[in-house]
């Protein structure tokens, strides 16, 4: 009886045991998909309460700081408790930065004087100290946890070399801001090294995570994911790039002119380096010197905005060979600071590449995110593997037209859009009032306009008559008219000086003004040149006073509809007084009209624009 009885009761608590195993399995948390989504999960939505959150060390392969030792990056990770409790694997958010510690602040003197003349030497500039800050740890950034924790995913923050707690130099668009992020995904694969503490050697495995990554962030935040994708690394499976700035050239140069970036007038490469230089105090000497004073004093060259091969390293679409990654591009048609330029040229080259690919467009300024369900789609087929169709979407661009809500883009085939097609426009006389811009033959004469920066470009669109700009328009639109493309100019023209700025506006007249003004009412598109590189952007050569050039190159992408009454006009001027140098008044530059024209990417291409203009 006595083993009889031991033998029911082991067998009893066996099977108690065995209950709750199973009980505890048929509750294990998982994510939820409904219409191709990621949905919110009341069990990963506890917040920092039942949330997980630490940080550790990625030790990275360079040794950017030059203290012998292998940089290691500072990582924050924050991931719903299952992961613990439950064992659960989830896929990764990354976002990486080097703005999480801090920035120098708005000193005066911290931007180079543009007022000098073209060619010659700036003034030294102040360089400011960046006093870092720090959230309490372990967190290094807050941003976009709320919004992907909840739907299943881990977050996971760090800092750029020489930021924050991390290691390093910040370089500006060199190897090891690549190569940061490719460590800490090798990390979060099970390939690289994590630690406890900076100099510690206690490890840290990613066992939580199931190996596939994401990327996103705006703007220098938005540069990185590319950065990281173009390494080629392992596990980084989809990026969605806001805002970011692909070439540092472009950023910082106009087809061999230097141009600030808009809302920034002096800045350079140089001044980002000192805005974002956050990291040890003791390192900071040492990186000043070599990489500040030194690489890029040498390289960045000032005085003829010239591409060199430092220049062509820090441009992404250079290093695009090894890049896997699916990409959802998003971007500002107004975005005057890192231009629509950037992310257009490596979209292009992504769907060249035949890389899963769309682009959403809005119409306003620097950053702006797609609708979020876009984004969840995407992160959802290339994290969670939930085929949903998005990578076989007929329409690859996503645009918001000018009077709609940012969450409701039209679709398109593709931007630009397959039905537009390149018109010429040519030039007729009166440029300093308002001469024509016509499909017809343009006129055999030359137009002259003086610099003088002191007029703004607003100033110079709006002006009945002006010495200082050539202005040419076509007839009033008889019904509304749609841009979507990359326009071009062909610019021939002789100067009086051996240098001269170079500016184009793209305008919608008559100008708006007044409350209730649309971003898009009045400028259409600009770009911007240095005539001495009418051959080649790596070697320029000195005017030759009263000698024709001709200087072709783009303007901005834009993709906008002009409405019905409005007129398009080219206007041509020379110093833009929010973006390029400030020369002393006085140079003339005279336009050959007939061998100057705009070639315009039109919707329905000729015929259309006949039809509106007849």
């Amino acid at each position: 009886m006595t083993l009889a009885f031991k033998t029911n009761s082991f067998f009893i608590i066996a099977l108690a045991f065995s209950i709750m195993s199973c009980a505890q399995n048929a509750e294990k948390t998982t994510p939820i998909f409904k219409d191709g989504e990621a949905q919110i999960v009341d069990a990963f939505n506890g917040g920092f309460d039942t949330w997980i959150s630490h940080d550790l060390w990625v030790e990275t392969e360079f040794d950017s700081d030059g203290d012998g030792s292998a940089d290691r990056m500072h990582v924050s990770v924050t991931r719903p408790k299952q992961t613990d409790t439950e064992g659960l694997k989830l896929p990764v958010i990354y976002i990486t930065s080097p703005y999480f510690a801090g920035v120098a602040a708005d000193v005066p003197g911290s931007m180079w004087n543009v007022k000098r003349e073209l060619g010659g030497k700036s003034e030294e500039r102040v360089h400011p100290e960046v006093t870092r800050r720090t959230l309490p740890k372990p967190m290094i950034s807050y941003s976009h946890i709320k919004k992907w924790l909840p739907r299943g995913y881990i977050v996971v923050h760090s800092s750029s070399p020489g930021t924050g707690l991390s290691d390093g130099a910040p370089t500006i668009g060199g190897k090891n801001e690549s190569l940061a992020p490719k460590a800490v995904i090798d990390w979060l694969c099970g390939r690289a090294k994590g630690f406890t503490e900076r100099k510690g050697t206690e490890e840290v495995k990613a066992t939580w995570s199931t190996g596939k990554v994401g990327m996103t962030g705006t703007s220098y935040n938005g540069t990185l994911p590319l950065a990281a994708a173009t390494t080629g690394v392992e596990g980084l499976e989809v990026i969605i790039p806001i805002a970011p700035n692909t070439s540092y050239y472009h950023y910082y140069r106009s087809n061999g002119l230097v141009r600030s970036p808009g809302g920034y007038l002096g800045e350079d490469i140089d001044v980002l380096y000192d805005f974002v230089h956050s990291g040890a105090e003791d390192k900071r000497p040492r990186n000043n010197k070599v990489i500040r004073d030194t690489e890029m004093m040498d390289n960045m060259d000032r005085q003829t905005g010239d591409l060199n091969d430092w220049w062509a390293s820090r441009d992404y679409l250079n290093q695009m060979d090894n890049m896997k990654a699916a990409l959802l591009m998003s971007h500002g048609f107004n975005d005057w600071n890192v231009m629509p330029e950037h992310s257009y040229r490596i979209y292009k080259a992504a769907k060249e590449k035949g890389l899963p690919h769309q682009i959403y467009y809005h119409q306003n300024g620097h950053g702006g995110p797609p609708p979020t369900s876009m984004m969840n789609k995407w992160f959802t087929k290339y994290l969670h593997g939930i085929d949903n169709g998005v990578d076989k979407e007929e329409n690859k661009a996503f645009i918001v037209r000018e009077y709609d809500d940012r969450q409701k883009p039209t679709p398109y085939l593709d931007y630009p859009n397959p039905d537009a097609e390149h018109i010429i426009l040519n030039l007729t006389s009166g440029g300093e009032t308002a001469g024509g811009l016509t499909t017809e033959k343009g006129e055999e004469k030359g137009e002259t306009l003086i610099d003088d920066v002191s007029f703004s470009g607003k100033d110079l669109a709006k002006a009945k008559n002006s010495n200082n700009r050539l202005l040419y328009v076509t007839p009033q639109l008889k019904s509304d008219l749609h841009i979507s493309g990359v326009p071009k100019v062909s610019i021939t023209l002789s100067s009086n000086k051996p240098a001269a700025n170079l500016s184009v506006w793209l305008v919608s007249l008559p100008w708006q003004e007044g409350s209730g003004l649309k971003i898009t009412d009045n400028i259409i598109t600009r770009g911007w040149a240095d005539p001495k590189n009418y051959k080649s952007l790596t070697d320029e050569e000195d005017l030759v006073p009263g000698r024709s050039y001709t200087i072709n190159f783009e303007l901005q992408p834009d993709d906008q509809i002009i409405k019905a009454g409005q007129q398009i006009g080219l206007m041509i001027f020379s110093s833009d007084k929010e973006y390029t140098l400030h020369p002393k008044a006085g140079t003339e530059l005279t336009i050959e009209l007939d061998k100057t024209s705009l070639s315009l990417p039109i919707v329905g291409g000729k015929e259309a624009f006949k039809k509106l203009t007849d």
